[in-house]
């Protein structure tokens, strides 16, 4: 079969590296090898240190999702040590975490992924002018307005944080940031300025109408009468251009669960694959027989994985461990989250076209709607004056996982201490699942999966459709190959 290959990349408004590898024939991707470029080493940084150093090193992976990486490392560290969370500490962590996520969706939608819609590509379409004024890079009449409001937004973090990104407040019991009874009104204050926003702006309505979008009718329904909202702009084009038919990949789904609730998540932890299922954390590993790494190529779990770079193994071409779940490649992120919880839209959306451009872009403004108001009930929940973290002793030797939810998806870290000190430390993070290379077996990661059949037409010199499908998972390659 004749064709060509093009290297795309790197990739503008994307957090890190990122080379994509594609075969074109006829006009199709048939083959796609996706490339995280960038070995940073911070798995090799920990090994030897103090357990607790963790909470300082790895909220630097990242200056996007930061605050994830600081939950995740307290939530290994806590497992070790098997200590109680205090419930002021548990609802502080879920509003800093939820405040870092949300604004990533927004910075996402705004930013990183409506600008590829701006583009001359595009010009001859009936969409194209408003689109243009309202979403061109550095040009656009969205982004001021959308960057005011996540500014403010972002003072919650401050006021439960001390500082964002890289905060030190979240810790394996609670929160060392205790809030005083003025705080909490301040936090509502900020929530409802943020709501006001979302409403006046994003939605052009309730986020409780929004919420309760059950399915995809109902959602186009709703986008006839809401055409001057953010949300009802992207809908459009969705619609005109079929965003629903780009990017699907394996449609197995993968959620920690989202938002500790005490004894349970907001979103609910497990797998959707066709039905819903209980997760098996035991059944996670990392196969790096195509990755640039040295070690065993067969599957390890992270209790026992090995991070040794080696830029010259013979079928490696990323520096990204490729993470199965029981061997199978699974997707993760926000849509991951809403169809392993069951919300009725996303269900509906996955099981009418699987997981898609469109899909993953609705899942993300979905959250906004659905979590506002649910950080609004935790910050009237807090109770000041009462603890906010409790504290035990390290142990000597132990083994703790942590597994929360970024913005992209599914984040885990696993700590094993030996004598005191860190033994090994392995890290999982959204982008590792969905740009994994392929496995020992042959198969394909998600994105590269999801590439497979988009467009490519010759005068596309940029390969927009391709951006699209990359886009639309909201790569963060540091995080990959942190």
């Amino acid at each position: 079969m004749s064709g060509t290959r093009t290297i795309i990349g790197p990739f503008n408004r994307v957090e890190g590296d990122l080379e994509v590898d594609v075969a074109v024939h006829e006009g199709v991707v048939t083959d796609a090898r996706v490339n995280s470029p960038l070995f940073r080493g911070f798995e090799q940084i920990l090994q030897g240190k103090d357990p607790r150093d963790a909470l300082v090193y790895t909220p630097r992976i990242c200056g996007i999702c930061s605050v994830a990486q600081s939950v995740a490392a307290a939530m290994a560290i806590a497992d070790a040590q098997k200590i109680e969370v205090a419930d002021n500490g548990r609802l502080s962590t879920n509003m800093v975490l939820a405040t870092e996520n949300l604004a990533d969706h927004l910075t996402h939608f705004y930013l990183f992924f409506m600008p590829d819609f701006a583009r001359d590509y595009y010009r001859g379409e009936a969409w194209f002018a408003p689109i243009e004024a309202r979403f061109k890079a550095q040009r656009g009449s969205a982004a001021p307005v959308m960057l005011q409001a996540r500014a403010a937004f972002l003072n919650i973090t401050g006021i439960l944080a001390g500082k964002w990104p890289h905060s030190l407040s979240i810790q394996p019991g609670g929160s060392s940031r205790a809030v005083e009874s003025q705080e909490r009104v301040r936090l509502l204050a900020l929530l409802g300025q943020f709501r006001q926003f979302l409403q006046n702006v994003l939605f052009g309505d309730t986020l409780e109408n929004v919420s309760a979008l059950d399915s995809r009718e109902a959602l186009y329904v709703w986008a006839e009468t809401h055409a001057d909202s953010d949300f009802g702009r992207f809908l459009h084009l969705a619609d005109s251009l079929g965003l629903h038919t780009l990017g699907r990949a394996t449609d197995r789904f993968l959620s920690y669960g989202a938002y500790n609730n005490g004894d349970q998540h907001l979103f609910v932890r497990g797998v959707f694959d066709g039905s819903s299922r209980a997760l098996d954390p035991n059944a996670i590993s990392e196969d790096i027989s195509h990755s640039w790494m040295h070690g065993l190529t067969t599957q390890s779990h992270p209790f026992d994985g090995d991070t040794r770079p080696s830029a010259d193994t013979d079928d490696g071409y990323s520096w990204c461990k490729a993470p199965r779940l029981s061997g199978r490649v699974m997707e993760t992120g926000a849509i991951a989250r809403q169809v392993v919880h069951g919300h009725p839209l996303i269900r509906d959306l996955v099981a009418q076209q699987g997981g898609n451009v469109e899909s993953r872009i609705v899942a993300r403004l979905l959250e906004l709607a659905l979590v506002v108001p649910e950080m609004e009930n935790w910050a009237r929940d807090l109770k000041p004056r009462q603890a906010f973290c409790y504290h035990a002793d390290l142990p000597k030797d132990a083994d703790g996982a942590g597994l929360t939810e970024a913005a992209r998806g599914s984040l885990g870290h696993w700590l094993r201490i030996r004598n005191g000190r860190i033994h090994n430390y392995q890290i999982i993070a959204p982008t590792t699942w969905n740009f994994s290379p392929r496995d020992e077996k042959g198969n394909p990661g998600a994105l590269e999966q999801a590439l497979v059949g988009t467009p490519v037409e010759e005068n596309d010199a940029q390969r927009v459709k391709v951006q699209h499908v990359v886009r639309s998972f909201d790569p963060c390659m540091v995080c990959t190959v942190h």
